[in-house]
């Protein structure tokens, strides 16, 4: 029980420390977003690879099959989310994205238990879709045209790779070499999809203000999120964690209050306890966790093991 308060606390954690990075993003407006992203992911990369030689733990040898995970996860989840969000922006209203995304954890719900061979769990389901709607009345609606709901879409498929595909990998390699290897591979990408969208003259150094903007994005939105996030994920699953997605928005709507550049409305008001209670309900006890294909032991499969 201890181990899924913490889990479950690490998942808050992380989704509210991403909901902050909308804010802190704004003070970076004047930078190209996808090289900005690129250095975010090489500084959270940096101090990944520095913790996990420093924690001297054993080698782990990568099969194709791991290696072809990690880079999917790395082109989907990392470089495709930045690129289906940014160009999602440019066809569609940040509320209407906000609120296509907000379904991450229904679509976590849903198809998370079924990869792990178990049949979805009903009230996950219910408290997951609770958990959207208080993100879409909180988001509000918007507008957007068709291609912009496309490429939201896109970026809602992109941000649900980004923990599946990292479901298998984690009782091998851990969550601190899942949160490292994706960042790694990211880099390269987006440094030239983004002179390709922003062109060579976009390539500068940071100024003070924006450096460290970036430092706070790398360090804290991205190697302690991810790390909190991918732990989580490994001991709660990924119909359990995702519950926790629905916080961002709580995240971002808090540190915009603090910084004084936002206003809370009363669709904050409404939305943001529809999400707390969705994640209270769908976390008030463990749910079984029953297989899809019926075998001579029809007990509840054991919860995932907390060894990395």
């Amino acid at each position: 029980m201890r181990s899924t308060n913490s889990a479950a606390a690490g998942a808050a954690a992380a989704m509210l420390l991403v909901g902050t990075s909308a804010a802190v993003s704004a003070t970076i407006a004047d930078y190209p977003v996808l090289l900005g992203q690129a250095l975010r992911y090489a500084l959270a990369a940096g101090i990944l690879l520095l913790v996990l030689r420093s924690l001297r733990l054993p080698r782990v040898r990568l099969t194709p099959r791991d290696a072809m995970l990690l880079l999917a996860l790395s082109a989907t989840g990392l470089v495709g989310f930045n690129v289906f969000l940014v160009e999602a922006t440019r066809h569609a209203s940040p509320a209407m994205i906000g609120s296509i995304v907000g379904a991450v954890p229904i679509v976590l719900a849903i198809t998370g238990p079924i990869l792990q061979r178990r049949r979805p769990s009903m009230r996950l389901i219910g408290s997951a879709a609770i958990v959207a709607v208080g993100v879409l009345i909180a988001a509000g609606f918007g507008g957007a045209s068709p291609y912009g709901v496309l490429l939201s879409f896109g970026a809602l498929l992109s941000e649900v790779a980004f923990s599946l595909l990292a479901v298998p990998l984690l009782p091998k390699l851990g969550a601190l070499r899942v949160a490292a290897y994706p960042a790694v591979l990211a880099v390269v990408p987006l440094v030239l999809v983004g002179i390709v969208v922003d062109g060579t003259d976009s390539l500068r150094l940071p100024t003070p203000s924006e450096a460290l903007a970036f430092g706070y994005l790398g360090a804290i939105v991205t190697a302690l999120a991810f790390l909190l996030w991918y732990d989580a994920l490994h001991r709660l699953g990924p119909d359990r964690a995702g519950l926790f997605a629905g916080l961002v928005p709580v995240g971002a709507l808090a540190t915009t209050a603090l910084l004084g550049i936002g206003e809370i409305g009363a669709s904050h008001i409404i939305g943001t306890p529809l999400v707390t209670i969705g994640v209270v309900i769908g976390m008030r006890r463990r749910h079984a966790l029953v297989p899809i294909a019926s075998g001579t032991d029809d007990r509840a499969a054991p919860p995932a093991s907390d060894e990395h």
